[in-house]
């Protein structure tokens, strides 16, 4: 299926449609391509002309009376003035253009008048004629009032009264202004007003408007001329009658009642007559006393939602009126005598305005050709037609036909190219168009450059251009990679125009494209090649941002694209649709590295929206963000107050800008100058939707107030401060707080409050009436003393007791309310029983639950502070003697009857005492309970050392523990080796059974080795924590297995010998250092050796010694025999310090307890129960 252009549709590429400074023409134009081919004549176009109306301001030097045509040969140009020919080459007076038009310049030199009329401009060559439309070149003279002799205006009060202007006639817009020879302006209202004529209308006259001196300006603002009428005097006789008015106002004219009547327009009726979109004046001004009100009403329906009423109700005023602003209008002038009204019958019309406009066109011979123009307007506009300029009878044609509105030329040749012209008239105005009608035959013309290179995005659109002028019309086909058929298909669409729209682009539409115009004059063909791209795309887009002024803003921008358009992609961007500038001073703060922009700095002004564009040549990609800056609030403004009572006052004010993060709330605050000058202080904070506060004052304060808004962001500015505010002193608001009630000694009561503040007082003269009573004496009269302190003693009180105590504020100018009464004690003493039935539990070897029977509260003498529970160790079990060791003590608050004691050494006789407390001290203890703990596990064996070290054995010696918490039943002895590799070898353990044992041999241990030693006392409950020691074994005395033949040689047995003695000599050393080291204690020996075990092993030393590790060293510590037992934890309720330690009821640990800190032992739950 071939694909072409449809028949019959001329595709004129070349025909340019344009009119400049000529509404009227149009002009039709052979492209310069087509011109550089052939030379091709044209009919001349008029290109530019002087406004239809131009105006000779007194104050421009010259006026240019413009006329510019083109065509093929050059028109010529001639004018017309007023309809008669005009040559302004003949007038030596008149400038000739300068560029070789028609044009021609009018100077100012004084003498404008003889050229005022109506001029037309000619442009003309062989083809054919065409004109501009009519240009009124008008000469403004100088408006002036004529002088003139103006009697006085005498009229009596209450009479309506005219002063007339009558203006003289001048350039529009024209202003009236009536003032006095001092230029003071009348001023108007609804009885006085200015009319739309000029004149000056009173609608009832009053003595007050008696003057000499009435002037009427005219203001002429395009000519720039003011003049003025004649003073006008007017005066107003009062009737001489008088009437009694109101009391005190004495006497007033009386001033004769009238209906309304209209002092313009005058008559019933006006019909008015205006052009579409000028603007709809319509004026009623009426006279009567008392002054009438105006209304305006549209019969049948309402007044039009444009529609103002101005100059107090008198005028209506409708711009921009429409067809639809026809009707009838009324006026109705009103008071209470009556009413008058006036009828406006409104009728719209418009100038002639184009339907049809007559264009120009190229035909080929022999074809009918058909020029229409169709004009509409109110009235209707009558159409005209010329050829060349001359009336068509002027003109004869026999294959012509003329109609209303159009002209018809049958079988037209080359002789019928001319330029017609087409007139429509009404009363409005006239409008002229020129069509200029040409009559050949040419080949197709193909204006579209050759071999053109097009690149397409996939996906994207594509046009590929094939611009033809011919006549006929062509038919332009189009085809790819020399194939005879055209494209085809959905995608392909070809434009009137000859070019080819192609959709939707696809890879496999690349390649060279063929376009042919032919019409019967002949055929013209070009290439165009195609190339697909990758399209361009944002993959990384920048992203909106919610950011604080003052900080950096960053945007991200990156972009894939056809790599063919590496070195041709632009990326730029925009703000709010504006290409942002970087290398202009204002956008300093701006940097974009990379596809980021990045904003320093960040004001109110970089607020917006930010595109980036990413630009190829053949396409783009855009992204946008928006940037919102936020801020703390602006100060709020306009500080107000009102509603001032004394005892509060409201505040208002304006938000400020809450810079895109809502205000959350307004802190109120304020300053008292007269105590605290500059120091502002909180009053009260409302939600950021208020704008305004009630506050509460103080009395015989001056207060200023400030706001400040808070938003996300933080506390703005405070606003300015308001107004000051002086409140008179009254009695005190409220009575003092915090009332503290102490006994420090047994007859003595403390009493002690919170002062009011100073701003509290309210006045001058502050004091406190201090009252009280004991409490339960029913009716008995209140102990009261004045003071100015904020404390009073009570002395010669019962030992607590309660009391009913009140403190009331007074100033000069009186009492604070009545005071709340709270209830005190008076002054405790010790108390003076111990508690009874005190009893001891032993929960385990270390804890015991002890009770007893608490003390009567008549025996307290004071509020209860709680028990405390003294205890010491009078011996271990394993030892015959007591003696009183270091005394402990545990605190329980609160009334109880039992408490928790932890911290106790196993196997252990101790005596306890329990007594009460309270705020004065403790009081006298109970009987001493004794009570025992079970057996616990024992203590670390203080001293455990090597000695007798050989080649396969180790002798070790220790002491027993100082604490054995219980009866020893043996030592487990553990040991390992470890040399200096981070292997270990296995744990082994023996069980030492005898108690009483202090030494121990290990045999069969491997030569010239390290072993490490663990040693822990047993009693019946478990083995205590370990104490360690290292040693290393001495080496063999015969290396035989190193090279056997080694051993008879000479050199190698004195080398032997010499090593022996060496080591020899190390062991003495080692014993000597060993036993010289026995005479300090462990602790000493710590002090002296901080961190032997990180010494390692030295030549000389073989044996190392610790006591605080426990753990063996990354091996497993199983027991070869399998009877080692775990040890025991112990208790760890508290780590015991000097201090007393406190525990709730429960007796869970609340403090600390005095005496020497001790780890306890294994738990052992016994049900004994000692009694005192």
């Amino acid at each position: 299926m071939r694909w072409s252009g449809r028949p019959g549709v001329a595709l004129f590429l070349g025909v340019v449609l344009s009119f400049s400074g000529t509404p009227g023409s149009s002009s039709l134009d052979i492209p310069l391509e087509v011109l550089s081919h052939m030379n091709i004549e044209q009919l001349p176009t008029i290109t530019a002309q002087s406004p239809n109306t131009m105006i000779a301001f007194p104050f421009d030097e010259s006026y240019s009376m413009r006329c510019a045509a083109k065509g093929n040969p050059e028109p010529e140009f001639r004018w017309t003035k007023n309809g008669q020919e005009f040559d302004p080459d003949q007038d030596p007076r008149l400038l000739p253009p300068e560029d070789g038009s028609g044009t021609f310049i009018i100077p100012n030199n004084g003498n404008l008048s003889e050229f005022q009329g109506i001029y037309r401009c000619y442009a003309s060559n062989k083809l054919g004629t065409a004109i501009s439309e009519e240009i009124e070149f008008v000469v403004p003279h100088v408006p002036k009032f004529p002088k003139e002799k103006i009697d006085p205006i005498e009229v009596e009060e209450g009479q309506p009264v005219t002063l007339k202007c009558n203006p003289p006639k001048g350039i529009p817009p024209l202003q009236i202004y009536w003032m006095t020879i001092g230029l003071q302006h009348i001023e108007q209202d609804e009885r006085v007003s200015i009319g739309l004529n000029g004149n000056l209308y009173f609608a009832n006259a009053l003595e007050r408007d008696s003057r000499r001196d009435y002037c009427c300006f005219a203001s002429f603002s395009r000519i720039r001329t003011i003049v003025q009428k004649t003073a006008m005097s007017l005066v107003v006789r009062n009737t001489g009658l008088k009437t009694d008015s109101a009391p005190g106002s004495g006497f007033a004219n009386s001033i004769l009642k009238s209906k309304p009547s209209l002092l313009s327009p005058p008559g019933v009726q006006t019909y008015t007559h205006l052009v579409k979109g000028q603007a709809l004046m319509l004026e009623c001004i009426a006279a009567g006393y008392p002054t009438p009100k105006v209304e305006w009403i549209r019969v049948g329906q309402g007044l039009p939602d444009r529609a103002i009423v101005e100059n107090h109700g008198k005028v209506l005023h409708i711009p921009n009126v429409q067809q639809e602003d026809e009707g009838q209008y009324k006026c109705k002038a009103k008071n209470g005598h009556g009413e008058a009204s006036h009828f406006f019958h409104v009728t719209v019309e418009e100038p002639p305005q184009w339907t049809t406009r007559p264009e120009s066109q190229i035909s080929m011979i022999g074809s009918d050709v058909l020029i229409k123009c169709v004009a509409t307007g109110n009235p209707k506009p009558t159409i005209s037609w010329r050829v060349n300029g001359l009336a068509l009878n002027e003109v004869p044609a026999a294959n012509r036909k003329v109609f209303d509105n159009k002209i018809i030329l049958e079988r037209a040749n080359s002789s019928d190219s001319a330029v017609y012209q087409c007139e429509a008239s009404n009363k409005h105005g006239t409008i002229l168009a020129n069509a200029n009608i040409m009559i050949m035959n040419l080949p197709p013309v193909i204006v579209t450059e050759d071999s053109l290179q097009y690149s397409a995005v996939q996906g994207k659109t594509i046009v590929l251009h094939c611009k033809t002028f011919s006549s006929p019309p062509s038919v332009i086909t189009w085809s790819k990679e020399d194939s005879a058929d055209s494209v085809t298909g959905p995608r392909f669409f070809l434009h009137d125009n000859g070019s080819l729209e192609i959709s939707a682009v696809e890879e496999g539409d690349m390649g060279e494209y063929s376009c042919i115009a032919k019409n019967r004059e002949g055929s013209r063909a070009i290439t165009a090649f195609l190339d697909i791209k990758e399209p361009t795309k944002i993959v990384d887009p920048p992203m909106d941002l919610r950011i604080l002024v003052g900080t950096t803003a960053q945007f991200v921008c990156q972009a894939e694209f056809d790599r063919s358009f590496n070195h041709e992609m632009e990326t730029y961007w925009l703000k709010d649709s504006v290409v942002i500038a970087l290398n202009d001073t204002e956008n300093m703060g701006y940097l974009v590295d990379d596809g980021i922009l990045q904003i320093a700095n960040v004001s109110y002004s970089d607020q917006g929206r930010y595109s980036c564009v990413v630009r190829s040549p053949v396409d783009q990609d855009i992204a946008s963000a928006h940037l919102i800056v936020t801020d703390v609030p602006d100060a709020p403004e306009d500080l107000m107050l009102s509603e001032l009572s004394g005892k509060s006052v409201k505040l208002k004010w304006i938000p400020g800008d809450d810079h895109n993060s809502s205000t959350t709330a307004f802190v109120i605050e304020f300053e008292e100058s007269q105590r605290e000058p500059g120091i502002w202080r909180e009053a009260q904070r409302v939600p950021g939707s208020h704008t305004s506060a009630l506050l509460k004052l103080h009395g015989h304060a001056d207060y200023r107030f400030r706001v400040s808004g808070v938003n996300e962001v933080g506390q703005g500015r405070p606003s300015e401060p308001s107004e000051s505010y002086k409140t008179p002193a009254r009695a005190p608001d409220k009575n003092p707080e915090n009332i503290k009630i102490e006994g420090h000694l047994p007859h003595e009561m403390d009493i002690n409050w919170e002062p009011l503040a100073p701003i509290e007082h309210n006045g001058p003269g502050l004091e406190y009436k201090v009252s009280y009573r004991q409490q339960g004496t029913g009716d008995e009269d209140w102990q009261e003393h004045v003071v100015k302190r904020h404390s009073f003693i009570v002395k010669g009180t019962p030992t607590f007791v309660p009391y009913e105590i009140k403190i009331q504020a007074r100033n000069h100018k009186g009492w604070a309310p009545e005071p709340r009464v709270i209830v005190g004690y008076s002054g405790e003493d010790f108390p003076s029983a111990a508690p009874d039935d005190v009893a001891v539990e032993v929960v385990n070897n270390t804890l015991v639950k002890v009770s007893w029977a608490r003390v009567h509260k008549d025996k307290l003498h004071g509020r209860l502070g709680g028990y405390r529970v003294n205890w010491w160790r009078l011996r271990s079990l394993l030892a015959s003697k007591k003696s009183h060791g270091e005394k402990h003590a545990l605190t329980f608050p609160g009334d109880r009857s039992h408490a928790l004691v932890p911290g106790l050494r196993p196997f252990s006789e101790y005596s306890l005492i329990v007594m009460a407390f309270n705020g004065r001290g403790n009081g006298p203890g109970s009987h001493p309970v004794t009570f025992r703990t079970p057996e616990g596990v024992p203590d670390q064996i203080s001293v455990l050392r090597t000695m007798d070290i050989k080649k396969h054995s180790v002798s070790l010696s220790w002491s027993p523990p100082v604490e054995p918490n219980g009866v020893l039943t043996g030592y487990l002895l553990q040991y390992q080796l470890i040399n200096d590799t981070e292997e270990v070898g296995p744990l082994v353990s023996v069980n030492v059974s005898d108690p009483d044992a202090s030494k121990w041999l290990l045999p069969d241990l491997e030569a010239m080795s390290k072993y490490k030693f663990y040693l822990r006392a047993c009693t019946r409950l478990g083995c205590g924590p370990a104490t360690s020691e290292e040693c290393a074994t001495t080496p063999e005395a015969s290396l035989a297995s190193i090279h056997g033949g080694i051993s008879t040689q000479g050199w190698f047995i004195g080398l032997m010998c010499a090593v022996a003695l060496l080591t020899l000599i190390l062991l003495i050393a080692c014993f000597v250092n060993r036993n010289k080291g026995g005479k300090y204690s462990v602790k000493e020996k710590e002090d002296l050796h901080p961190d032997v075990e990180s010494q390692g092993m030295n030549d000389d030393t073989f044996c190392e010694y610790s006591d605080n590790d426990e753990k063996p060293l990354k091996g497993s510590l199983h027991s070869t025999s399998g009877d080692m037992k775990p040890a025991d934890s112990g208790d760890s309720l508290v780590d015991y310090g000097e201090e007393e330690a406190q525990f709730n009821e429960d007796g869970s640990f609340i403090g600390e307890y005095t005496g020497r800190k001790e780890k306890p032992s294994t738990e052992n739950k016994a049900n004994t129960q000692i009694t005192a």
